[in-house]
């Protein structure tokens, strides 16, 4: 499988196995958990996206039990993580509201807490989660530089931040922001005229995609036009609709780097099946017009 190097010498891989979800399936053992990991290395995929508040801060401990007991598997993936995210739940029960902590302090001790949970000395990828209204930009370019230089983080990007977020973040630090983590999908087209996605790429930084099935919602009907221009040109590819969602994302310019997430190890063999599906620039607008609704201008 493709890689994409990010930063130095940390490259992911084309698609991403995403692990917000694994705290709700029935069977988290360290077993399934790495039965999980082996499905994705057997296509090439090595990335996998984590975050702290996932399963109420349980998600990373699980991931570094399953670590625990097939220590081989680190050096075979690369670990992307998020925090920035104070919940009242889990080592957060204490807290009197949902809010935003992007201080220097917090990011340090996040980090540690992370690699504690994950039984890891390294994060490969680490995204301050949500823009915060409270953010100093100083201080929190400061700790993002701190845990770069002190070898717990590799490379260190953001997520959900707009084009000034991510401006201002960054003339506050020496290390690149090399990733934003966004919503993508042909449920969610902004990012391709609202001047994210043509930010990054200004910027050589990478965009990944977060929920780009939308939810699933690609398969509930959340536009009938679309299902029906999604089911047609499937067919006439001879794949699945998800592969041909996917695949939509990847024939962008821009290297978006979808990140995939489904507990069901079957379908997580068939997530490289998008690599294989070719989506011409035709193709494309017949999709983006379907989800938008109307022909483009």
């Amino acid at each position: 499988m493709e890689r994409i190097e990010i930063a130095g010498d940390v490259a992911l891989s084309r698609i991403a196995y995403g692990m917000w979800r694994v705290a709700d399936d029935s069977d988290t053992s360290p077993a399934h958990i790495q039965a999980k990991i082996e499905a994705c290395l057997e296509q090439g995929i090595t990335t996998l996206d984590q975050a702290d508040i996932y399963g109420g801060y349980t998600a990373e401990a699980l991931l570094g039990t399953a670590l625990a007991q097939a220590p081989h598997l680190r050096d075979k993936v690369e670990i992307v993580t998020k925090c920035g995210i104070v919940a009242p739940v889990g080592r957060y029960a204490g807290a009197r509201v949902k809010h935003y902590d992007t201080s220097s302090a917090h990011i340090v001790a996040a980090v540690d807490a992370s690699l504690r949970d994950m039984n890891t000395d390294r994060i490969d990828l680490l995204l301050i989660h949500r823009p915060d209204p409270m953010m100093d930009p100083d201080d929190t370019g400061r700790g993002l530089d701190s845990v770069v230089e002190a070898g717990k983080v590799r490379a260190v990007g953001v997520s959900n931040f707009r084009p000034h977020d991510a401006e201002l973040l960054q003339s506050c630090m020496n290390t690149r922001l090399c990733t934003n983590q966004i919503e993508i999908s042909l449920a969610a087209t902004q990012p391709f005229t609202n001047g994210d996605l043509a930010y990054v790429q200004r910027h050589g930084m990478l965009p990944m995609a977060w929920s780009p099935l939308a939810g699933g919602a690609l398969f509930a009907g959340v536009s009938p036009a679309l299902i029906e221009a999604l089911r047609n040109m499937a067919a006439a590819k001879g794949c699945d609709i998800a592969a041909l969602a996917v695949a939509w994302l990847l024939a962008h310019p821009a290297g978006i780097l979808p990140v995939m997430g489904t507990n069901t190890i079957s379908r997580i063999a068939t997530l490289s099946d998008a690599l294989r599906v070719d989506v011409s620039r035709e193709d494309w607008f017949v999709l983006y017009e379907a989800a938008l609704g109307h022909e483009v201008p």
